[in-house]
């Protein structure tokens, strides 16, 4: 739980908010290794930028990926591959397809994003290959963010990874879109032990920071019909390999 003082803060400026977000949709993607109902660190750290989302206006889900069977691969429906059940098309179509906002988070283990967060980073490229209305591929007119907690070092180095998967893939990242904390180094409490996360300003600030821009951000792909498609619609180019198994190639 945040401090009253930085809570009556973000609540302050929640409500002298004055743009409309309502038609807005968002999602969080939480690659926790626990499963609901065990008490996720990262889930807390999501809170804070849902609650400023949520305020604002638009409707948010969060989706704990290890609740779900999600195979490994970069094609759309595994079971398409010999899988026997595959629950991440229906996790696209109902939640990240019709998103203006897509955020990631992860804990970190070992210095790095978790298992699940790397195997939906790759769910979702191998989705990367479906066309928007204008021809585009399917993330361009969406915003991208990270949020990251652990209790030990490479939060930058997992922001950095992630943040660069989400852009090479087609997403909009706005300006300060990323959040960590991590505590001291090595070996320690996490993000809700004693409530030290919640009491570490700067991971605050940065979390609503990057909850407000990626409102601003996709508010105003929006309303300017997403990124202008001149110069990037994928069926102007042959490539001259329709079978190719990598999604960018089809």
């Amino acid at each position: 739980m945040l401090p009253t003082t930085v809570q009556a803060f973000i609540d302050s400026e929640i409500a002298a908010n004055t743009t409309d977000f309502s038609d807005l949709r968002a999602v969080y993607v939480n690659g926790s290794l626990k499963r609901s109902p065990e008490v996720s660190h990262t889930d807390a750290l999501i809170d804070i930028s849902r609650h400023v989302l949520t305020g604002a206006g638009a409707r948010v889900d969060v989706v704990r990926t290890v609740d779900h069977v999600i195979p490994p691969g970069v094609y759309p429906d595994l079971r398409e591959h010999g899988w026997p059940k595959d629950d991440f098309p229906d996790i696209y179509r109902s939640l990240i397809e019709p998103a203006h906002i897509v955020v990631l988070a992860t804990p970190i283990w070992l210095g790095d994003q978790s298992s699940m967060t790397r195997l939906v980073i790759e769910r979702l490229y191998g989705w990367s290959g479906e066309l928007n209305d204008k021809g585009q591929w399917s993330y361009y007119g969406k915003a991208g963010g990270v949020l990251i907690t652990g209790n030990e070092d490479g939060g930058k180095h997992c922001a950095a990874q992630m943040l660069y998967a989400l852009a090479h893939i087609g997403f909009s990242i706005p300006p300060q879109a990323d959040s960590y904390w991590v505590g001291e180094a090595g070996p320690g409490p996490s993000y809700r032990d004693d409530n030290r996360g919640a009491y570490n300003h700067w991971t605050t600030r940065n979390t609503v920071f990057a909850a407000w821009n990626l409102l601003h951000t996709a508010r105003r792909l929006v309303d300017s019909g997403g990124i202008p498609a001149h110069g990037n619609i994928t069926t102007n180019w042959d490539l001259n390999d329709p079978d190719h198994p990598n999604p960018e190639y089809r």
